[in-house]
């Protein structure tokens, strides 16, 4: 990317002008990509592979909030919660497109670093950005994305294919990127309220980072491949665990029995709810946007990943007239209710 200190405004260049200064540094992953950008449309061969496709559309002041979210990172994140759901399909992403509306207050080094931390999350992930969109808009920054992944029809993964007496397992841990979100909240709150004050972030780069750098499961996903497990359902946690349990219960004609003291929860996470008076528990079901995978395997594969470090075993499935609790520390059965994020 160009390394400018100066402010280029977007109509210097015009549309297609930004768009072949844009695209000058994608590289691509995939042979499967015969024609990438540069035609009315790209052209894939995935030779009899399945395709899957997502999108995503990000709104400023509704998914992120520009005055504590670098722009690098928002690129790199754009691309993260589409390739996360490739993912939870148990699919290989290979492709993006990137539309992108631009306000006038987004100069040409601002539409840089967005792109940066795109192909910085393409590269890293070897997806080939094949193609989008530009316009002008009204409301701010708006972002969609639009990813595709191949699989075998054999490795496919749903979100209906959970049975009673499943093992329900989720990877990583939940509710840091919540936490980090209130904390940002916070302290943009106290600079509002006092432009000279100085954030106070010591101590808490974890949650900070599952925020505004979150990291797709591709290595879980290699992971449950290299031990011969095919997860019988799964899902991303986008909206909050209890949201994705329902999403799965939903789908595969379910209940599900979760156990607290099973969450996986990060020390800066636990500490960081206590500081704000919030129930550590609740950040995990209702937080959202730590893009952890969550999924069912047979009982007969509990061998195989009982001792794995990043995947916690937090539950078991049951017939659907028994419905969907949580069981708390104390054994006590909670109805569990989705209290995530609500687009509407």
């Amino acid at each position: 990317m160009l390394e400018n200190s100066t402010r280029t405004e977007l109509s210097s260049l015009g549309e297609f002008g930004l768009i072949q200064l844009l695209t000058t540094h994608i590289k691509i992953h995939h042979a499967s990509t015969n024609k990438g950008v540069g035609d009315d449309a790209a052209v894939l061969d995935y030779s009899g592979k399945k395709t899957v496709v997502t999108t995503d559309l990000l709104l400023e002041g509704i998914h992120f909030d520009l005055s504590y979210f670098p722009l690098k990172h928002l690129g790199y994140k754009a691309i993260m919660v589409n390739l996360s759901d490739i993912y939870a399909m148990n699919a290989t992403p290979k492709q993006v497109t990137v539309s992108l509306g631009l306000s006038s207050k987004f100069s040409l080094e601002a539409v840089e670093e967005i792109y940066a931390g795109m192909l910085m999350a393409c590269n890293r992930f070897e997806v080939d950005l094949v193609g989008g969109d530009t316009s002008a808009s009204k409301q701010g920054l708006v972002i969609s994305i639009t990813a595709l992944g191949i699989a075998d029809e054999g490795d496919l993964v749903y979100r209906n294919g959970a049975k009673v007496n499943d093992l329900l397992c989720v990877s990583g841990d939940l509710g840091g990127a919540y936490m980090g979100l209130q904390l940002l909240e916070r302290e943009k709150k106290v600079f509002l309220s006092n432009p000279e004050a100085q954030p106070d972030l010591e101590g808490k780069d974890y949650i900070i980072e599952r925020q505004l750098k979150p990291e797709a499961r591709r290595d879980v996903i290699a992971t449950l491949k290299s031990l011969g497990i095919k997860p019988t359902s799964m899902i991303d946690v986008s909206d909050g665990l209890s949201s994705e349990v329902m999403h799965l219960c939903s789908q595969s004609g379910v209940g599900m029995n979760i156990f607290e003291d099973k969450i996986p929860l990060d020390p800066q996470t636990y500490d960081m709810a206590r500081e704000l008076d919030l129930d550590p528990t609740l950040t995990a079901l209702s937080g959202g946007e730590d893009y952890e995978l969550l999924f069912t395997i047979d009982q007969n594969d509990f061998e195989k990943i009982k001792n794995n470090p990043d995947v916690s075993i937090i539950g078991h499935v049951t017939e659907a007239a028994e419905g969907i609790h949580l069981i708390s520390k104390s054994g006590n059965k909670h109805a569990l209710k989705a209290q995530g994020w609500k687009a509407f």
